[in-house]
């Protein structure tokens, strides 16, 4: 069977590897669509900190969608030919687990196979939103407008928050602002921040970019004194209501830091997110039948899987130009 593998730095292939075993908990199934995860793959891809640190590296991804073909031993609730979503690798067969410590789950009816190729993505961005506990009322900011980016500011919004976003790319900042977020686009100066200060303050910041924003967001130094890491700077998000402001971090990066100070000052809780587990992976399907997550704007690009190899490419060279992309098993995408 294929299988994506990067076999060396900055260098995606596909090759034949050997077709898994059915385990007694665990179910088979044959790819239809998977999703590119942007910014993890893209960091595993370049060597980054979620890499192994070796080569070749060959679990890579973790958004399949597949019809089942073999159901395994003491596996309840599947059955041959259904359609299901699993977190396993860019494979034209997975063994996914089952059961309530896994994250494999039928696909509601109504839900396009693309659109459920992007439920990890948005998943890890329900997690992120779930651990900010939003209070309806609250003001947020999203920073970076990518595809986490962009399913934080939609779940942000239904949990009832009043949701900015900025980001320095202005047609990914247009497709949030169709969705329903206030945009504010960057420049590379840092001047661009006084315009997201001036929104502000925020309750919660979601830190979706990676990028070296930390002293925007919260600031530097007390009022009117120097800061070791420069001229003291008003940050983006204060204790102004009854709860502490917060701050997420999601993005993968090897060490953070930001001016003690400044976080004191405003008591900022500061709360790191990573993965997804399976109740936020159902309550993201239950969106979705509803209506009330629209994953179709969000897709970009929809290819056969045997074009992989060139989109990564792409994707180490011009990352910005990708959203949401989904990677055909079975033919033409269209």
């Amino acid at each position: 069977m294929i299988a994506l593998t990067f076999r060396s730095r900055g260098h995606a292939v596909l090759e034949e590897v050997a077709v898994p075993q059915c385990g007694p908990r665990q179910i088979l199934i044959r790819a239809i669509r998977s999703g590119l995860t942007n910014g993890t793959e893209r960091n595993m891809l370049l060597g980054g900190n979620y890499s192994p640190g070796h080569w070749p590296i060959t679990e890579i991804g973790y958004q399949h969608v597949g019809e089942v073909t073999q159901v395994g031993e003491d596996v309840e609730g599947f059955s041959v030919g259904d359609l299901v979503y699993s977190d396993t690798p860019h494979r034209e067969l997975n063994a996914a687990e089952v059961g309530a410590d896994a994250n494999t789950i039928l696909i509601p009816q109504g839900i396009e196979p693309r659109d459920a190729a992007l439920f990890g993505v948005a998943s890890v961005a329900m997690h992120t939103v779930r651990r900010a506990d939003l209070l309806e009322g609250e003001k947020s900011l999203v920073v970076g407008a990518g595809l986490i980016g962009q399913f934080t500011a939609q779940l942000a919004a239904a949990c009832g928050s009043e949701v900015w976003i900025c980001d320095l790319n202005a047609e990914r900042l247009a497709i949030a602002a169709s969705l329903g977020a206030k945009s504010i686009e960057l420049t590379p100066e840092a001047g661009s921040w006084a315009t997201v200060r001036e929104a502000g303050p925020f309750d919660v910041v979601f830190e979706d970019s990676g990028a070296p924003v930390l002293d925007r967001i919260f600031g530097r130094g007390f009022p009117g004194q120097s800061s070791p890491s420069g001229p003291p700077e008003a940050g983006v998000t204060r204790h102004v209501n009854r709860r502490p402001p917060r701050v997420v971090m999601v993005a993968g990066r090897d060490r953070v830091s930001y001016d003690f100070n400044a976080a004191q000052l405003h008591e900022i809780s500061v709360l790191h997110t990573g993965h997804f587990d399976l109740s936020d992976l159902l309550e993201v399907a239950r969106l979705t039948a509803s209506g009330g997550l629209r994953i179709d704007p969000l897709v970009s690009d929809e290819i056969s899987i045997e074009e992989a190899p060139q989109l990564y490419s792409r994707l180490v060279r011009d990352p910005g130009s990708l959203l949401g992309t989904v990677f055909a098993w079975n033919g033409s995408p269209h």
